[in-house]
């Protein structure tokens, strides 16, 4: 979701990037129902976006948890999820799932035309990345990449076409997902294995596992950077990107091989903190240089 308010207020920003001052100025001189900041289809579109994200998150951890709820029984630490608990029937999940990508698509619909056309791919994506552990390592990467269309994903619901800066951040998020689904997967390397379910710690074990989230992380860092300079950004941007990389460097930093206490909080904190902070101060400097 900040990744997608990323796209959406890159989106809506100027080309020329006008600073705030001069906006201000504007709006004085310009009546208020002819001013180009937020028009009111701005926020049409952006609440479009935001359920557009709900739903297809929403379909995608449901049908996740339909099509495992079988390794899911098995696996102490899933066991407790509803589905194997018998808090949720699964043909409800089913259902749950068929409602939430028929909602998305609808939504995608009021959007624009690429939107629309675009909608089964983006749910091909974020549904398939459920089948893949059963047949490759790369798995990580998939639900990297279903994660990654959220800023391109946002920015086009706005402009109705592609642009270079939108796609660099949909390679932050693709690089830092997978980085971090790796490092999660850590926990079930043994289960993995057990039930020929693929992974990258299950096949080259947790020290090389964890040497490729690092170098995913690196990249998830260079497209941040790349990301700035290309945008050609100010100083909020700049903060938001050291806080970003500095809590890839503290994930990296707390999980060990021998030592996999803190993934969690490497996995869920470190992760908010990081997307959520970095959200905040580059839309500030999107809007400081509107």
């Amino acid at each position: 979701m900040p990744f997608a308010l990323i796209g959406f207020v890159l989106g809506t920003s100027s080309l020329e990037r006008i600073p705030l001052v001069k906006i201000m100025s504007s709006m004085i001189q310009t009546p208020w129902h002819k001013t180009k900041v937020f028009l009111f289809h701005d926020y049409y579109i952006l609440i479009l976006v935001l359920l557009c994200m709900v739903f297809a998150r929403s379909a995608a951890m449901a049908f996740n948890r339909y099509l495992d709820r079988s390794f899911d029984a098995k696996n102490p630490r899933t066991a407790i999820r509803e589905i194997p608990s018998g808090l949720i029937e699964a043909n409800n999940a089913l259902l749950f799932t068929i409602i939430s990508s028929l909602l998305f698509v609808v939504c995608c619909f009021f959007i624009n035309r690429l939107c629309f056309y675009l909608s089964p791919v983006a749910l091909l994506v974020v549904l398939g990345y459920s089948y893949t552990k059963r047949f490759t390592p790369f798995c990580h990467l998939i639900l990297g990449l279903g994660l990654s269309l959220a800023p391109i994903g946002a920015y086009l619901a706005v402009t109705g076409h592609f642009s270079l800066l939108p796609v660099i951040f949909s390679f932050t998020v693709l690089f830092w997902v997978s980085g971090f689904d790796i490092i999660y997967a850590l926990q079930d390397e043994e289960f993995d294995k057990e039930n020929k379910l693929y992974s990258i710690p299950a096949v080259l074990g947790k020290a090389h596992a964890l040497a490729i989230s690092r170098i995913l992380h690196l990249l998830s860092a260079g497209a941040v950077v790349f990301a700035g300079w290309l945008g050609e950004f100010g100083w909020l941007y700049w903060i938001g990107a050291a806080v970003f990389i500095g809590m890839l460097v503290y994930q990296q930093s707390i999980v060990k091989p021998g030592n996999l206490r803190r993934v969690n909080i490497a996995f869920m904190t470190v992760n908010g903190i990081a997307s959520i902070v970095f959200a905040i101060f580059v839309i500030a400097d999107l809007l400081l240089y509107y």
